[in-house]
């Protein structure tokens, strides 16, 4: 098969774009994204709808997305490295705290989160991973001249005084200030990035069903014209050629938003993609409906290949976009919100009402009666009719309390299919809901959790791996990296390229990701006390125990100290005196006991240590945590 020519792929290029977005658009997949985007921000109602009714959004998708994603991906995650060969083993430890420490120190969190946004509301979500580096040229300030001008005419008189024939070769102090250069270059940026993209920019092959068997991926970037002209990677001819061409935002393409938006849109834009070829491992840039690559198509700058990690929540089999959480509830938010209108409405339409005659009362009559002051007088100009046939309530007809009833069950709909109790949402507990019921809803709602939890997981650990694979790939000269100790402290140590270099296993400590119950919290680690308290003293170490359950349980910053008070003396008076520390006192045999009977037990003191060598926790210290943390601990 003859080689394509670059005008060529081009042209193959933009086809299978341009089959990307038909397809797309035939699919609805554009419109339904910015419907559920609406209906995540309360928008509900269509804007032809009728304003001479009073309308009302009672915005339970709002809630279904906002208890999702705080429980699933609210604290920086803990991420675990373990070594793929014996002898990066050594290393594993080290590079799990750099991988960490990366993640915490560039915030990618941030962009995770609202990544994660985009996999509720739409069904998935998109990450870029990569490396970036930014030089920009900036004037030198006399200052810094002056160092330079000094430092080079030093050097130029060191050397005529070494070789004195050459001297009158070397440029003179005028000639050396008159070629000191006015700017520099400065490295603004060299580190890895995560950011989130829109999924309205993502375009893939339309026979894929997951990011893995796609042939190809492409990215949609809106630049300014100016910017884009100036940009030095890009080929010099076909971006001076470039024009603009970039309308709005897709997410704003229907005729309401994109007349509004028109006024505060630079005009000046320039749509730029990027193109990632899988099979090749190729990527190139070029501009929509452009004539000529800005970056001809050459192998994909990471040792990874394509850059993006996707986000899928509840798949679809052999569809490429899973659907998220709103769409499976939109008909119910939408009739929910018909019904509560219709109730307000006949509240209002229905309200009590009364007859009276207009000819009773004079104009002060009327503006007092219409007022709503409380014990206002209301005079009447009619004396011959008695006060009981002026003013009568009409007769009011009552509002079906079905319903009530069957918003009810829509409500009960929605939290069914979401997978959301009442109780998630901040609702009380009902009476009719007995403790099995309640547990039972809850269960449910964990599961489910527990399963976008293993799927933000797998995204987390493979961003993990992505960033420090972009490390070892890209990293010149040395790094810190903030590594965490025992009782809370942590120290910076510095590590080069070479350092961590390896082939690693990425995963996440489960329910790192997710906030913190301190009350759960609590009770685990007193759990876990009661269930090995018969082998501590044995095979359990005492200290390295009660130091882990006052660290991870009760968050005690410096266990060790609080431990080692078990076992000072009572009184000042019984410290070491002259610098000695005087020892356990000498102990008399028990006398012999009668024929039958069990010795006594002899009793534990201080310099026994905190724990009892037979097992257990001392009661001294159950109390002390009892009443400090405020919960009730069992005994042991």
């Amino acid at each position: 098969m003859a080689r394509k020519t670059r005008d060529e792929l081009l042209s193959d290029f933009q086809h299978r774009l341009d089959l990307s977005r038909r397809w797309r658009d035939e699919e609805g997949y554009d419109r339904t994204w910015r419907r559920l985007i609406d209906m995540y921000r309360g928008k509900h109602w269509p804007r032809t709808t009728s304003s001479e009714r009073d309308l009302i959004t009672v915005n339970l998708s709002f809630s279904t997305v906002n208890v999702i994603a705080p429980s699933v991906a609210v604290n920086h995650p803990k991420i675990v490295v373990k070594a793929n060969h014996p002898g990066d083993e050594a290393n594993a430890s080290f590079v799990e705290a750099v991988v960490n420490h990366l993640w915490r120190h560039h915030d990618f969190r941030k962009p995770f989160r609202r990544s994660v946004k985009d996999f509720l509301i739409l069904g998935h979500g998109w990450l870029k991973i990569g490396w970036r580096f930014v030089e920009q040229e900036r004037s030198l300030g006399d200052g810094e001249r002056d160092a330079m001008y000094e430092q080079a005419v030093g050097e130029a008189n060191a050397f005529a005084f070494e070789d004195p024939f050459l001297a009158s070769d070397l440029p003179t102090d005028e000639e050396i200030e008159a070629n000191l250069p006015t700017t520099q270059m400065t490295v603004v940026e060299d580190q890895p990035f995560v950011e989130r993209v829109s999924p309205f920019d993502m375009f893939v092959d339309p026979e894929a069903t997951c990011i893995e068997d796609a042939m190809w991926i492409a990215q949609r970037i809106v630049r300014p014209l100016k910017e884009a002209q100036d940009d030095k990677r890009y080929s010099p001819s076909v971006r001076k050629a470039l024009s603009a061409n970039a309308g709005i935002n897709p997410m704003y393409s229907d005729g309401y938003y994109e007349d509004k938006l028109e006024r505060y849109v630079e005009d000046d834009r320039v749509v730029i993609w990027e193109y990632y070829d899988v099979p090749s491992n190729q990527m190139s840039v070029f501009a929509d409906q452009g004539d000529g690559f800005l970056v001809p198509p050459t192998v994909m700058p990471y040792a990874f290949g394509q850059p993006f990690v996707m986000l899928r929540n509840y798949d679809v089999p052999d569809v490429f976009y899973p659907i998220g959480d709103l769409e499976p509830i939109e008909s119910l938010q939408l009739e929910l919100d018909k019904t509560r209108s219709q109730l307000m409405n006949d509240r209002k339409r229905y309200a009590r009402k009364y007859l009276y005659h207009e000819r009773s009362f004079g104009p002060e009559g009327r503006e007092a009666l219409e007022a709503d002051d409380d014990g206002r007088l209301v005079p009447v100009v009619d004396e011959n009719k008695p006060l009981s046939e002026v003013v009568v309530p009409m007769p009011q007809i009552p509002i079906s309390g079905d319903i009530y009833a069957y918003s009810n069950i829509i409500e009960d709909d929605i939290n069914t299919v979401s997978g959301i109790s009442e109780y998630a949402r901040g609702a009380l507990p009902e009476i009719r809901r007995t403790a099995t019921e309640a547990s039972i809803i809850a269960d449910a709602q964990n599961a489910r959790a527990a399963d976008k939890l293993a799927l933000i997981e797998i995204a987390i650990s493979q961003i993990g791996r992505r960033v420090l694979q972009l490390v070892q790939q890209y990293m010149t000269g040395e790094a810190m990296a903030r590594v965490a100790l025992k009782g809370g402290e942590s120290m910076y140590v510095e590590y080069t390229r070479e350092e961590i270099q390896g082939e690693y296993d990425f995963t996440v400590e489960g329910g790192s990701t997710q906030p913190i119950n301190d009350t759960i919290r609590k009770q685990q680690a007193v759990s876990l006390m009661n269930a090995i308290a018969p082998l501590i003293g044995t095979v359990i170490d005492p200290t390295a125990l009660a130091m882990h359950v006052l660290e991870e349980g009760f968050d005690v910053k410096d266990p060790m100290k609080f431990l080692m008070q078990q076992g000072q003396p009572e009184t000042p008076e019984e410290e070491a005196v002259a610098g000695e520390t005087p020892g356990p006192p000498e102990q008399q045999a028990p006398p012999p006991m009668p024929p039958g009977m069990a010795p006594a037990p002899i009793p534990q003191g201080p310099d026994l240590g905190a724990f009892a060598p037979t097992g257990g926790v001392p009661p001294e210290l159950l109390a002390q945590l009892q009443n400090q943390m405020g919960l009730e601990l069992p005994a042991l």
